[in-house]
């Protein structure tokens, strides 16, 4: 084979092996989450679990009806001889016995209230459901953008690194011509060698988001959209008073825990209502033709019976009046943890909201400060060749550049992180945001291919 279809070849698989690479981006990764996250099955199936129990409080109140039948086989032996009186000492025959019962509760306040406790719980474990759907869009707009993070910070380390290595390079010919000191030398070196110590941690951070990543979808991918570079970034519009009072009727955790506190109450009301009197409606019907231990009757007899029956609870130990204790310290306790919730949203919903906006101001400050430090870095070059500056000065402005362009790279992450925050701490957290964020991503660019042979 020729060498140039030998170049042709390579270029060529190359070429595939570059096309190949599959890059996913916030809305694919947040459907594999929304499948395989075990939070959130959990919480749907806390709503179907509360369900069942609202039927099963449901159906305590409804009539109760259960019936049986017997037949059996007889063989009766009265123990005495056969004689002319008793002709017959054994005598076999068939028994039947058929019974049925309808029972339904008249007066039971405890039933009807603990049927409407369950009614509550199940609204509760709904607004919990919503809540960890919203939790997950969470994580992963957090976890998605930490990789995208980290791997920045990973890409700007490795070019100030090289830009370092050859600035080396350049001192050391220099060093060589006796135009620079040794000193200038030894210390381009040391800067190289900490660039290699914090590159090496910045690809621990890239895999360990990485991982984390992975264990929202239990799905491995191997490259992620980036972030475009034309995002406008937008300040959060309204007062914060206002957003706080959205986050305290909107939020799903709150509106979970106030249910709870509702079904504290009505767990108050079941106990206080153990101590009143019940009644039941009785009906049942009872036909048989043996009797006593199987003994023949000789005739089908048949029992109708209409009853009402009155309970009233008089002692028990105790029991009822704990569990009514019980109760309402319980109920003490979610009220508690209510307070102790919304102070929590508050803060959230303050800290997310203001740091969305400082970091919109952080974002055109960290860029203007950028520019600033690449005409720094120019001028330091300029300055050294012309030996106005030391190669100290020189080695400052470039890396007063790379960590300018490293504090705003982390400050477009923290917006869209701090902004996920607050969509969810007011409650407004949908899939729209996660498709609106999406939007600001691109495929990430993949080397040029030189097809050309020489």
């Amino acid at each position: 084979m020729t060498k140039f279809k030998l170049k042709h070849l390579a270029a060529c698989i190359i070429l595939a092996q570059a096309q190949t690479v599959h890059a996913e981006d916030l809305l694919t990764i947040y459907h594999q989450a929304l499948g395989a996250d075990p939070e959130s099955k959990s919480a749907a199936l806390n709503v179907e679990i509360t369900k069942e129990q609202t039927g099963e409080a449901l159906g305590e109140m409804l009539p109760q009806l259960s019936g049986s039948a017997n037949w059996s086989k007889n063989e009766n032996d009265n123990g005495r001889p056969a004689s002319k009186f008793n002709p017959n000492p054994v005598s076999n025959y068939e028994g039947t016995r058929y019974y049925a019962s309808l029972n339904q509760s008249l007066f039971d306040f405890a039933k009807f209230w603990n049927w409407r406790r369950a009614n509550t719980v199940e609204e509760q474990y709904n607004a919990e459901n919503i809540e960890a759907q919203h939790a997950l869009m969470q994580k992963v707009i957090v976890k998605y953008f930490e990789v995208l993070e980290a791997e920045d910070q990973l890409f700007f380390y490795q070019t100030e690194k090289n830009a370092m290595e050859k600035r080396l390079e350049q001192v050391q010919k220099e060093f060589s011509k006796q135009l620079v000191k040794i000193t200038d030398v030894y210390l381009v070196e040391s800067r190289v060698d900490l660039l290699k110590a914090n590159e090496i941690e910045a690809e621990t951070a890239v895999v360990t988001a990485k991982e984390t990543l992975k264990e929202l979808t239990n799905t491995p991918f191997s490259e992620l959209y980036q972030l475009r570079d034309n995002v406008q970034y937008m300040p959060l519009e309204g007062q914060l008073e206002q957003w706080i009072e959205v986050a305290k009727s909107e939020n799903p955790s709150l509106a979970a825990q106030i249910k709870a506190i509702e079904a504290a109450h009505d767990s108050v009301t079941v106990q206080k209502s153990r101590f009143m009197p019940t009644v039941d409606l009785q009906l049942y019907y009872y036909d048989t033709n043996t009797g006593y231990q199987q003994s023949q009757l000789g005739t089908q007899n048949s029992t109708q019976v209409g009853a009402l029956n009155v309970s009233v609870p008089i002692f028990d130990g105790g029991v009822s009046i704990h569990r009514l204790f019980e109760s309402e310290h319980k109920l003490e306790l979610a009220k508690n943890e209510n307070e102790a919730k919304i102070r929590a949203l508050v803060k959230e919903t303050s800290d997310s909201f203001l740091s969305s906006n400082a970091s919109v101001r952080r974002i055109e400050a960290s860029q203007k400060a950028l520019k600033s430090a690449v005409k720094s870095s120019e001028a330091a070059d300029m300055g050294f060749k012309k030996g106005v500056i030391t190669i100290t000065d020189v080695l400052n402005a470039q890396q007063e550049q790379f960590k300018a362009k490293r504090e705003l790279s982390q400050a477009k992450y923290a917006y869209i992180k701090h902004r996920a925050r607050f969509m969810r701490s007011v409650g407004m957290i949908t899939e729209q945001n996660i498709e609106e964020v999406n939007n600001w991503l691109q495929p990430k660019a993949q080397p040029v291919v030189n097809l050309s042979v020489n």
